[in-house]
């Protein structure tokens, strides 16, 4: 069955590009992927979303979304894309043996945030750990928290941090960090900021149903001796990846996998494909600019559609 549009990915942006385009009677079909909701579905408190003053919990959020959209017609799956074929027109998206085919295709599949990997650090997700310093400093007031990583991310969030926290410690494997020369003499400056060298956390310490987090277990990358280092929070600051796999020699990507769009607007190199959210923004990763973004990839294919015809 031929789609006027198919949007790949959930979160934010895909369920506010499926509201504008459902609005505009496109009928859009959407497949939510392996994290519906995507990013904020990890996050437990959302206080910076306009519209929410007492702040909203991510899933509850992403909820609404949905609701909203399939209001007006749009049909949402709870169901993995596998492959995609963009060669030709109608696009053809497969989802296990299913062959759907659109005229347009707008994609919102988001970025991860790259995780160390253990799992304490599942488990304690939203309970003094976050991936995320923009979205969840403000919760950590006069606190102790630690940054995990050395490149420039890690080093932004440390020195954001410290409008909040009391003490931010940074936690580096090797001697030296990796950011750009002026953020490391910001973060060796500051006041607020001790750098633990040649250190990586091997395991988180604390139970989400009593308090969350209380501290991490500290492995010693010279010696291997372990130690017990108490704070109050996490934050993992080593990169993102954007989930652009399906889309690897059929669309222009970035050296570092996101999607490349054309300056101010949502078209990418292939004619009535969009991408919008996290998968083309690597630089503010908010639910709210997200929105913004699926809004516009909504009405730039809408308007594609139009010319079409």
């Amino acid at each position: 069955m031929k789609r006027k549009v198919i949007i790949i990915g959930s979160g934010p942006a895909g369920l506010t590009a499926a509201l504008y385009t459902a609005r505009a009677s496109l009928k859009p079909i959407v497949f939510e992927g392996m994290q519906p909701g995507g990013q904020l579905t990890i996050t437990t408190d959302v206080e910076n979303f306009p519209g929410f003053p007492e702040g909203i919990m991510g899933p509850d959020l992403m909820d609404l979304f949905r609701k909203q959209a399939q209001r007006f017609e749009a049909e949402t799956h709870f169901l993995h894309v596998d492959k995609v074929d963009l060669s030709s027109r109608p696009f053809k998206v497969w989802v296990n043996d299913d062959l759907y085919e659109s005229e347009s295709l707008i994609i919102a599949t988001g970025a991860s945030a790259r995780l160390l990997g253990l799992e304490s650090e599942t488990k304690l997700m939203g309970y003094g750990v976050s991936a995320c310093a923009t979205c969840d400093g403000f919760f950590y007031k006069d606190k102790h928290v630690i940054v995990v990583g050395g490149g420039d991310s890690a080093l932004e969030e440390s020195i954001y941090l410290t409008k909040f926290a009391s003490k931010v410690t940074l936690i580096h494997r090797r001697d030296e960090l990796r950011g750009s020369k002026i953020m490391q003499d910001r973060v060796i400056k500051h006041s607020k900021i001790t750098v633990k060298w040649n250190s990586t956390v091997d395991e988180m310490v604390g139970d989400p149903q009593s308090g969350g987090l209380t501290g991490v277990v500290l492995k010693d990358t010279v010696t291997g001796d372990l130690s017990d280092f108490s704070c109050d929070g996490v934050f993992i600051a080593i990169g993102h990846r954007p989930n652009s796999d399906l889309f690897k020699g059929q669309l222009d990507l970035k050296e570092n996998g996101y999607i490349i769009t054309k300056p101010g607007s949502t078209y990418t190199s292939v004619e009535g494909v969009f991408a919008c959210g996290d998968i083309q923004d690597s630089t503010y990763r908010q639910a709210i600019t997200a929105a913004g973004s699926g809004c516009s990839a909504a009405i730039d294919a809408e308007r594609w559609l139009e010319s079409q015809e």
